[in-house]
Order: structure tokens, then C-alpha cells, then sequence
């Protein structure tokens, strides 16, 4: 799996949660100031390219839907960001996080049974 840029992960985020559409359908739900039409139909044939959407066609028009789910790109994303920034180490992210964003002990706690209750 490729890394994506943000304009395409912009586009898949969309996909994910309207589950497939057109490029009318995609730049409807983008916020303004709005892509031209051909820079997001580009896009999303990069991300065709790429592996990540697929589509039916219905004559010239192309319905586009994604191949690769959101859990899956997230798990690949959170692996990249542990191995290139924290030495495939979890506890040093969660140390980060729990640093930077001035986590107490009880909340500390709460992510750590947060975990282990989606381990089970």
C-alpha cells in the first residue's frame, strides 16, 4: 500500500463515508473553495491507479467506489507513523501523546482499559 497525498485522502475520506458516487457526488461534499471538477476526476483516477477505488461504468460516466476500507488504510498509516517516528515502539507514541497533550494519570488509564477491552 502507497502512502496518500492529502488531496487524495481528502477524496478517499469522502468515498469512505458516502460509499461510492460520481465526481459530482465527490465534489458535492467537498468543502468550499471547491476543486475544479477535472482536478478531483484526476485525482480520483490516480487513486484508481494506486489501487485504492474502482469503478462501474455507465457509458462515459464512471461510478467510483473504494477497494481499500478505512481500517485498513488506518492500520497501514498508524504502522508507518510508529516505525518512522517512534521505532515501531507503541508505549514512546503513547508517551508522546499523553505528553503533548497533558494526559493525567485517570486519563491515562482509561485509554489503557479503552485497549484492552477491543483486545478482547
Amino acid at each position: 500500500m502507497r502512502e496518500l497525498t492529502r488531496a487524495e485522502e481528502q477524496i478517499m475520506q469522502i468515498l469512505w463515508d458516502i460509499e461510492k458516487g460520481f465526481v459530482k457526488d465527490i465534489l458535492e461534499k467537498m468543502s468550499e473553495p471547491k476543486p475544479a471538477y477535472n482536478t478531483v476526476s484526476t485525482i480520483v483516477r490516480i487513486l484508481e491507479r494506486k489501487g485504492f477505488v474502482s469503478h462501474k461504468a455507465y457509458g462515459k460516466s464512471h461510478e467510483y467506489f473504494p477497494i481499500v476500507s478505512k481500517d485498513e488504510y488506518r492500520s497501514f498509516s498508524i504502522k508507518k507513523l510508529l516505525s518512522g517516528y517512534f521505532g515501531d515502539s507503541f508505549s514512546r507514541l503513547a508517551s508522546f501523546f499523553a505528553k503533548d497533550k497533558n494526559l493525567d494519570v485517570k486519563e491515562i488509564e482509561k485509554i489503557l482499559n479503552e485497549v484492552k477491552e477491543e483486545s478482547k
